[in-house]
């Protein structure tokens, strides 16, 4: 998997406040990071924040405007920052995103060229969101895609059930966190 990268996408302290259930999900994704780091696969964090002000936010998107009217999101303030419990270690790569997808309004295609990665292992919240939204992009750019399912969660179970069983496995290899940890692993 030396082609590979595992993008850990929107796991900001004031996402996971919003959307974590108490199942378990940041300790199973810290497992799928340390296996990442393990097995010697990039690990790529995504954050969205948006510019003070929102000059980058149109009244026409509907999703961005509830996030300003919710004021989430603002480049620099406190909530943006990830998640402690998975924080980057030193010289890992932070990617700053404006929209739903991890390409969109960032330099993600620019990091993967650069480093020669053509397959990407997606975690993050939401489901419905960033994981869609950068599925989406990386299957129009033929990118190999695997979906960790247990590593994203969604506000809705059933649309995240929707979407890690029925449309993901149309583009990826949809597997559990334990399972694609066997997978990996060391040898």
């Amino acid at each position: 998997m030396e082609d590979s990268a595992l993008l850990v996408m929107d796991v900001q302290r004031e996402i996971v406040d919003l959307a974590d259930d108490g199942s378990g999900y940041l300790p199973r994704l810290r497992r799928a990071i340390d296996g990442a780091r393990a097995a010697d696969i990039p690990v790529i964090y995504v954050v969205i924040a948006l510019r003070p002000g929102r000059p980058d936010v149109s009244t026409r998107n509907k999703a961005l405007t509830g996030l300003v009217r919710a004021g989430l999101h603002t480049e620099g303030e406190p909530g943006t920052e990830i998640h402690p419990d998975i924080a980057p270690q030193p010289g890992e790569t932070v990617v700053t995103k404006r929209r739903g997808s991890a390409f969109s309004g960032s330099d993600l295609d620019l990091v993967l060229r650069a480093r020669d990665i053509n397959h990407l292992i997606l975690t993050g919240i939401a489901t419905n969101g960033v994981v869609l939204h950068t599925a989406c992009h990386a299957n129009d750019r033929d990118l190999g895609l695997t979906v960790l399912s247990d590593a994203c969660i969604d506000l809705d179970p059933e649309v995240h059930t929707l979407l890690t069983g029925k449309l993901f496995p149309q583009w990826a290899e949809v597997v559990a966190v334990e399972e694609w940890l066997r997978a990996v692993a060391p040898r």
